[in-house]
């Protein structure tokens, strides 16, 4: 089997097109690999947004390019192709692999500029695809027509695992058909409905959601960020958490949750032994809020593992209460809490959870540091996702300290 780099140059050549030279020294790394290593899966990283080298952004010509060299090659198991330009041109050429490459378990297509036609092409695709485990399609606006045609896809296909749908300009429509067709589908363990684009205050979504999750027993990890989800909102999530048995990971960060949706989510912890990670980061708990989960923490709840509750106006008597918490609860491993109102007694406490090794440094996002006898707290590179949207130029992308709600709860091969 000749070289990957030289199967997309002669190929280049026939088809009388330019080489794209960030393609071929991609290809030139995947060929070393494979040399150094004869046997496992290899995941091809076409990132746009590689500061380390130059790049040539790949349009959809030199992906239909790229599937052709992709062809018959059985050790590629994944294919990163996010921040580039392949537009609808190059979900038609996706669509074509995922039907005749049978090894690809992992595909990223965020931020490609594809629109509902292209998305329609990869959900069509995907209805006889049995082998992808793991479909990334952030940020293509594929609106409510594509989401539709995702939604009909996940009652046919029954190997996909993971889809991220996050920030596609998704509708109440395809929303409320996912909410439906997920009581069915038993293969799916995690889904990003992130940002949908919803008109009206009635919570529709968050209600069909509610009713999705006391149905589904099989869904592990769920993203509704930006739902604009308020406290009858997370009363009808709370509700359908006392019947459900799977979900682990929930995520409704950046929502209207304030005091009165805690009152909920305590009681619920109470009796739920399955939730691990709950991200309410940019909500408005207040004190109140970080009281009634401090309080259902110490007494009752033994398997919540990380929370988060970045920037939500909690003050020096919330903080300090869950900090107490933690003392007893000893499974509460992972908190994070930046962008709320640090007092000295904050800082104290979390500097003394930090100094008895009761919390270790990569599992929450601040650092203690004293100035003239007085502690204080910095803001730390860690979080539930901190990786979510970008990887790091330099260091592990994907080590445990940045996302840590991924680690905690694994669900598909990457972020």
């Amino acid at each position: 089997m000749d070289a990957l780099q030289e199967q997309y140059s002669q190929l280049c050549s026939e088809n009388v097109r330019k080489t794209n030279p960030y393609i071929l020294h991609i290809l030139q790394k995947v060929d070393e690999e494979i040399k150094k290593r004869p046997e496992g899966g290899i995941t091809l990283n076409v990132a746009g947004n590689n500061h380390l080298v130059p790049v040539q952004k790949v349009t959809g010509e030199d992906f239909w390019l790229l599937t052709k060299v992709l062809k018959n090659q059985l050790r590629i198991h994944g294919l990163d192709v996010r921040y580039n330009s392949i537009s609808d041109v190059g979900a038609y050429y996706a669509s074509k692999l995922l039907q005749k490459q049978p090894n690809i378990t992992y595909l990223n297509l965020m931020f490609n500029d594809i629109g509902p036609e292209g998305g329609e092409l990869i959900a069509k695709a995907l209805q006889k695809n049995k082998t992808l485990k793991y479909l990334r399609m952030t940020g293509n606006k594929i609106e409510n027509t594509g989401g539709m045609v995702f939604a009909a896809m996940l009652q046919i296909n029954a190997s996909l695992e993971k889809l991220d749908l996050g920030d596609c300009d998704l509708g109440l429509q395809s929303v409320i058909a996912f909410s439906t067709v997920l009581t069915q589908n038993q293969a799916i363990k995690g889904i990003n409905l992130n940002r949908p684009i919803l008109y009206g205050e009635q919570e529709e979504s968050t209600v069909h959601m509610g009713h999705m999750l006391k149905e589904n027993h099989s869904l592990v990890e769920l993203h509704m960020c930006k739902h604009g989800i308020k406290n009858f909102g997370m009363q009808q999530l709370c509700n359908a958490l006392f019947l459900n048995s799977s979900l682990r990971y929930l995520d409704v960060s950046c929502n209207k949750i304030t005091r009165d949706g805690m009152v909920y989510l305590a009681d619920v912890l109470k009796s739920n032994t399955t939730l691990e990670v709950i991200d309410l980061s940019f909500n408005r708990i207040e004190n109140a809020g970080a009281k009634y989960l401090s309080e259902t923490l110490t007494s009752h709840n033994r398997s919540l593992k990380a929370l988060s509750v970045v920037s939500n106006k909690i003050e020096g008597e919330g903080l300090v209460a869950l900090s107490q918490s933690m003392k007893t609860n000893l499974m509460l491993s992972h908190i994070y809490i930046w962008g709320n109102k640090f007092d000295d007694a904050t800082c104290v406490a979390y500097s003394d959870l930090m100094k008895s090794g009761r919390l270790k440094p990569d599992n929450t996002d601040v650092e203690p540091y004293v100035v003239d006898g007085h502690v204080y707290l910095a803001e730390v590179s860690n979080g539930l996702k901190r990786h979510y949207y970008w990887t790091p130029t330099y260091g592990e992308a994907y080590d445990h300290a940045s996302t840590a709600g991924f680690a905690l709860v694994p669900v598909g091969q990457h972020l």
